[in-house]
This record gives structure tokens, sequence and C-alpha cells, in this order.
């Protein structure tokens, strides 16, 4: 969580990135194929952050256990056209030996003023 936040603030993923396996998927709404290996999450990671102009996540609930953690969040922002966002979601992540092995996240769909999903 703390490392997501630092990444969202200073714009450098390599502490993120450094989370997952070498080998680690990642999938989210937006992604039609999961994301295998660490140079395609980092470039996920980047494109995303690229899209806004300030983004801050805050979790609003963790669980832990048998080496899948959940993550309940809230992010909030501007897009980088300046534009006010505000989406929640659920991050799933099961690990082995201390590192991200799968990385999956669900978000509510874009309404209203949320965040437009083609744009992720």
């Amino acid at each position: 969580m703390q490392t997501l936040q630092q990444a969202e603030a200073s714009r450098d993923v390599n502490s993120l990135v450094a989370l997952f396996a070498d080998d680690a998927d990642l999938s989210n709404l937006a992604t039609t194929e999961p994301l295998h290996g660490q140079e395609s999450i980092r470039q996920f990671w980047q494109h995303y952050l690229s899209v806004f102009d300030r983004i801050q996540s805050r979790f609003t609930h963790v669980n832990t256990g048998n080496g899948t953690i959940t993550l309940e969040w809230i992010s909030e922002g501007a897009l980088s056209s300046g534009k006010p966002f505000s989406y929640r979601g659920v991050s799933i992540l099961e690990t082995q030996n201390g590192q991200v092995q799968h990385f999956r996240t669900y978000y509510d769909p874009p309404h209203r003023n949320r965040y437009p999903a083609e744009e992720f």
C-alpha cells in the first residue's frame, strides 16, 4: 500500500515493480489477457500513472491470509486533462516467497463523473 502511494506521488514505479516476482502476472478489467513478467508490469504501471495529473489511493479495508491479500480502495485525483475523477475497487494479490505472483484488480464501472474506462 505504501509503495503504491509512493509511486503515485513520485511517478517512479521501480519500487512497485520490485514487489512482483519475475514471472508474475497482472490483470484488470481493461486488459483482455493477463500481463506477464516484470517488464510488462512495469509498462502497465508507467502507462497507468501517465493518465493522471495527480492520483491518490486510500485503502478502506485490508484482509490477509494464506498468501492472499485483498485490498479495497478508493482512488481520487485529476486526469492529465485536469478533469477530476474518483473510482473504487478491489485488488487481490497472491504472494509466494514474499513477492506478488498474481495481481488482479476489479473496479466500479465508469458513470457520472467517474473515470472513463477507455482512458485506463
